[in-house]
């Protein structure tokens, strides 16, 4: 097979369980025979593109409003989703979480695109988010996330005090809507097969097995039976 066994990946950094499936993904790859002829696209999707901060921001009351639920539930889900990430070997801090508009951070990845380093972009995007209690709306923040991964600091300040790429992340969420994405992360495998959710490194494999074997690719995706994943959806992460 000549083309590359292509996995696009819709997620947002602000859904914990997008963060989680990114290790899962990457833990199947490391036992996939063929990883090396794996390339891995990833698409913007924002659980909440209105959402719009502010300083008196605070995530556990965010849930328990939004659910209509007390406090203590909230707290206790985080909690659910902190140790569900240490089985991952991640270390979320949602006490320090600052609550974003993620568009920004989006437009980012599109530039990292062009340069091929879009995945060491999410990894930090993602980390600065869940684990260091970063802003990554803010300007500063993002820029120096940028600079990590090699991306030149004009084009970064361009597409920072610009609308750049606005256009690629909106795209990005069309497509998502029009193949029937109900909650992220989302993997596309070969605009084949589809699996919802934050599933087990097993399902991962399999699936990239099967999509290898199969070696001849339909741009119709289809959606495979697993079990249900943990996923984030715009009334939340379940």
């Amino acid at each position: 097979m000549e083309n590359k066994l292509k996995i696009q990946i819709w997620s947002d950094i602000m859904c914990p369980f997008c963060y989680i499936g990114k290790r899962r993904i990457e833990g199947a790859l490391q036992n996939f025979k063929y990883k090396d002829a794996v390339e891995i696209e990833w698409k913007s999707f924002q659980l909440d593109p209105n959402f719009v901060a502010s300083p008196n921001d605070n995530l556990v009351e965010h849930l328990a409003e939004k659910y209509r639920k007390d406090e203590v539930w909230a707290q206790d889900m985080l909690d659910s989703m902190t140790q569900n990430a240490k089985n991952s070997g991640l270390d979320f801090h949602f006490e320090k979480a600052i609550m974003a508009n993620s568009q920004h951070a989006h437009r980012l990845l599109h530039l990292a695109k062009k340069f091929n380093c879009a995945d060491d972009l999410k990894e930090l995007l993602f980390k600065a988010y869940l684990t260091d209690g970063l802003d990554i709306n803010e300007f500063t923040v993002l820029k120096n996330i940028a600079l990590q991964v090699g991306l030149n600091v004009e084009e970064v300040d361009e597409v920072l005090h610009s609308n750049a790429f606005a256009d690629e992340v909106q795209k990005d969420m069309l497509e998502a809507q029009n193949i029937g994405v109900q909650g992220v992360p989302f993997f596309v495998f070969d605009a084949k097969y589809a699996i919802s959710g934050a599933q087990h490194e097993e399902t991962f494999l399999n699936t990239l097995n099967k999509v290898w074997e199969e070696g001849s690719f339909d741009s119709k995706v289809t959606l495979l039976n697993t079990t249900d994943g943990d996923c984030c959806g715009v009334d939340g992460c379940d």
